[in-house]
């Protein structure tokens, strides 16, 4: 006796070829609940496109190719289990297709990297970027996104690497329970394989379940190299939508609104995650890069020329060629600015690296291409507690000295620096004050420091630190204020029992210390030559700086 015929819920894959859609075609054979269709919409799409296929005639011949037909009578039609399997070719999505395709049933999308793809894929059909598919599987995803229902997308990789996890997890997100039953079959041809198996399913037939990969893939053939670069961001795009099973979770953002940022890389501005630098830049072979950090405040740019000054002192010092001029890197900014709406309580991370190489190495004859303008701007408050101040330990590392590497050159190459806040990490303290080779205070591994003694300001000689834009508008503060400035050497000790001390920088302005090495700075309070500065450079911030073009006070 046949099964009832009744209404079935429709489950739609959507994928590329050779990216594992038929071993999940038959894992969802497996269910007890499931039938399954394999590529129902084949035929129309031959019929619609004219492509060729060794079997297209019997293909036109044995299978519905009327696209209404299909999605009405075989995809919605009536079955006599509770849900239907729809393993469907993105590139099948022809245009005329019946909305309802769409907008009923769930969907999901299975993504390959194609350099697992590419391999064996010219086996039956010469490889295109439109039969790959992949641009289209990117417009479904956009388009099942507008209708309010974002599919779920899972990797090939992770079928492979974790397939029962990836599997719960699919099922979960479909809201259909998962049955241990998806997880193997038995190998050969099977019944529901569509009449082009025999051309594409010789290695699925030989599988009894989701393998492991192959510890060492397959050569890539360089004849499709441009297919790649083609499809690659594509790919990427819906990667990032994948929901990890076998990876920690992302960390949060300490300014979640930076999560979707543009950024200037090179000459153009792009998204936070495709903003990135050739493998063959200088900044990644070698930390051969300068850089200014710059503060927004109500629609300047603080201390812009100055920062420019000595980014292109520092690029000058290191013998830098092709470098932008001042207007075009100053139009970098002010455009990335614009881009993102950023006008206040912003920072840029500005960058100008020696450029791509042609070669991997060393030499700066390598560095053909140019230097590369990096301009990152982040929703960014100051980075220090302002308010109730900080605490500082000392370093065991010492700062680099002139002999070795000048910090006058403000570049890229921060290990010593980091070092340093490696033991301000482990101490649990905000910042590491760093010495010079004789064991005077220098600066922290981030921001220059002064100390307040009986009412005189000192600060150390900028011979071991850099001389910051942020500490030379601090000195002149403390000179328009009447207060007593001196640059000299500075022991440790005399930090230990100062008045006041404070750290000068752009991303913290000017950060109270409260406590050094275990030390109260004076009564653990933030003093008030502290606050008196602190007034006197809000002051200042809020009078001056480079106005952003198009910027207009509310």
């Amino acid at each position: 006796m046949a099964a009832e015929q009744g209404e079935v819920e429709v489950i739609h894959s959507w994928s590329a070829p050779r990216s594992l859609s038929t071993s999940l075609t038959y894992s969802f054979h497996q269910r007890d609940d499931t039938e399954v269709l394999d590529e129902p919409l084949y035929a129309t799409f031959l019929q619609v496109t004219g492509a060729e296929r060794p079997y297209r005639e019997d293909v036109l011949s044995k299978m519905e190719n009327d696209g209404d037909k299909v999605v009405k009578d075989v995809i919605f039609g009536p079955g006599s289990k509770k849900y239907r399997f729809c393993k469907h070719m993105a590139k099948q999505r022809v245009p005329g297709l019946p909305s309802d395709l769409m907008k009923k049933g769930k969907h999901f999308i299975l993504i390959r990297n194609p350099l697992d793809i590419l391999p064996s894929f010219d086996k039956v059909v010469p490889p295109s970027f439109l039969e790959l598919g992949l641009g289209e599987l990117v417009s479904i995803y956009s388009e099942l996104c507008d209708l309010g229902t974002p599919p779920p997308v899972i990797d090939a990789a992770d079928l492979h690497e974790n397939p029962e996890a990836t599997l719960q997890c699919l099922c979960e997100d479909l809201q259909i329970p998962f049955q241990s039953s998806m997880l193997k079959w038995e190998a050969g041809p099977k019944p529901i394989d569509g009449i082009w198996a025999p051309w594409w399913y010789k290695s699925v037939h030989k599988s009894t379940g989701f393998a492991s990969e192959r510890k060492y893939p397959a050569e890539f053939p360089f004849s499709l190299y441009h297919l790649l670069e083609q499809s690659l961001p594509f790919y990427n795009l819906l990667k990032r939508q994948v929901k990890r099973v076998s990876s920690l979770p992302p960390p949060d953002l300490p300014v979640p609104a930076n999560e979707k940022l543009l950024a200037w890389v090179g000459d153009e501005i792009l998204p936070r995650e495709s903003a990135k630098v050739s493998v063959f830049d200088s900044v990644v072979q070698g930390g051969d890069s300068v850089w200014e950090g710059l503060r927004i405040y109500d629609g300047k740019v603080f201390k812009l020329e100055e920062h420019l000054d000595r980014l292109f002192d520092s690029a000058k010092a290191l013998a830098f060629e092709n470098v932008p001029t001042r207007g075009e890197i100053k139009d970098a900014i002010f455009k990335t600015l614009i881009r993102n709406g950023m006008f206040n309580n912003a920072h840029i991370r500005l960058s100008l690296t020696r450029g791509k190489k042609v070669t991997s190495g060393m030499s700066p004859a390598f560095n053909r291409y140019g230097c590369t303008l990096i301009v990152l701007p982040e929703w960014k408050p100051p980075v220090y507690d302002n308010t109730k101040g900080i605490t500082l330990v000392t370093a065991t590392t010492r700062r680099n000295s002139p002999n070795n590497l000048d910090s006058k050159i403000h570049h890229n190459n921060l290990l010593n620096n980091i070092l340093a806040k490696i033991e301000g990490n482990n101490a649990n303290a905000d910042d590491a004050i760093m010495l010079d080779k004789d064991g005077y205070v220098s600066e922290t591994n981030a921001t220059n420091i002064f100390l307040v003694k009986k009412g005189r300001v000192l600060t150390p000689h900028a011979d071991y630190c850099l001389p910051g834009i942020t500490r030379a508008t601090v000195m002149d503060l403390v000179v328009k204020e009447n207060l007593i400035l001196e640059e000299r050497r500075i022991s440790l000790s005399e930090f230990h029992t100062a008045d006041e001390v404070w750290t000068t920088g752009t991303m913290g302005e000017i950060s109270p210390v409260v406590k050094i090495d275990g030390r109260l700075v004076g009564d653990g309070q933030v003093g008030p030559v502290t606050r008196r500065l602190q007034n006197a450079y809000k002051n200042l911030t809020d009078a001056s700086g480079v106005p952003i073009p198009t910027y207009r006070e509310a």
